[in-house]
């Protein structure tokens, strides 16, 4: 592992999707999520977390220190149990017992050694922080970590304008359906167009008293962000692409000016003479660096 960040960051990307459904809403049919009051589109900071998450995977699989903690098909009770039998703490032998916080050992330095185990394997835990289900019930005060890497829900810079069209599967489902049926019909969501504007924070303060961020760890954060969508296709989701990662390096720790000063500096705007934006050209990304301080550093990520 490297060194620790010691450099507070905060930085901006700029994704679209054409003809698909970027982040489906469950609770609206799965259309995709929209502000009803301002037609503006939204994909939840969960889902780009998952997309970081599934890139780690993928391309650090078998790494040692780069597990990822929220994956499919393992229990997280399994992954929190290693770092119990790890640390060596005892579990009480009545696990029907009403009084949770006694299930575990009281003990400060395990509690520490615990989550240190936790943030050292698992890079989502060392990287986003995570709520520790078991650790929280036996009474540990480590059960939730705070993560230095934060994101805001992404926003379409304009409106969209989500779609429903019908499409036709020759193929039927059981053999009673055969007998009146040569095909299906099925339901399909997506908008034509959508640039989408999210935020993000790195705390260098958290990485340093609490999960041990690396410098690795942010490099490999950066890839993981500007190739989120590549190995990430499907006929539901369309064209996704990662257009720009726009990063700014304060000179220390807690940084040279608030976050939102410098998120108002990065403008996106249609073009004049675009009506309808249907690609990413039809955008121009403007940043107004007279208006930033000269001590942070102004980083465009290559995509």
């Amino acid at each position: 592992m490297s060194e620790v960040i010691k450099n507070r960051y905060d930085f901006v990307v700029l994704f679209d999707c054409e003809n698909g459904n970027p982040n489906g809403d469950p609770d609206a049919g799965n259309l995709p999520r929209i502000d009803p009051e301002t037609q503006l589109g939204y994909v939840t900071d969960v889902c780009l977390k998952r997309k970081i998450r599934n890139y780690v995977a993928m391309t650090r699989e078998n790494v040692e220190g780069y597990k990822i903690y929220i994956s499919e098909g393992t229990p997280l009770n399994l992954k929190d149990e290693e770092a119990i039998n790890y640390v060596g703490l005892e579990l009480s032998d009545d696990p029907k017992s009403k009084n949770e916080k006694k299930r575990v050992k009281k003990d400060a330095a395990g509690d520490l050694m615990a989550r240190d185990f936790m943030c050292k394997n698992y890079y989502d835990i060392r990287t986003f922080g995570a709520v520790m289900t078991t650790f929280v019930k036996g009474g540990m005060n480590c059960g939730q970590v705070t993560g230095p890497v934060q994101f805001t829900f992404a926003q379409s810079i304009d409106p969209i304008f989500p779609q429903e069209i019908s499409i036709t599967r020759m193929a039927v489902t059981t053999e009673k359906d055969a007998e009146t049926k040569k095909n299906t019909i099925g339901k399909k969501t997506f908008i034509p167009y959508g640039l989408y504007r999210a935020e993000g924070f790195i705390s260098a303060n958290l990485a340093q008293k609490v999960t041990g961020f690396s410098e690795d760890d942010l490099n490999l954060l950066w890839e993981a962000i500007t190739n989120m969508f590549e190995n990430d296709h499907s006929a539901s989701r369309g064209k996704m692409a990662v257009r720009e990662l726009i990063v700014f390096k304060h000179s220390s720790e807690f940084g040279d000016c608030p976050s939102h000063k410098l998120f108002d500096q990065v403008e996106v705007v249609k073009k004049p003479d675009v009506g309808t934006p249907r690609k990413y050209d039809d955008y121009e990304v403007i940043i107004h660096e007279n208006k930033i301080p000269q001590s942070v550093e102004i980083q465009r990520k290559d995509v």
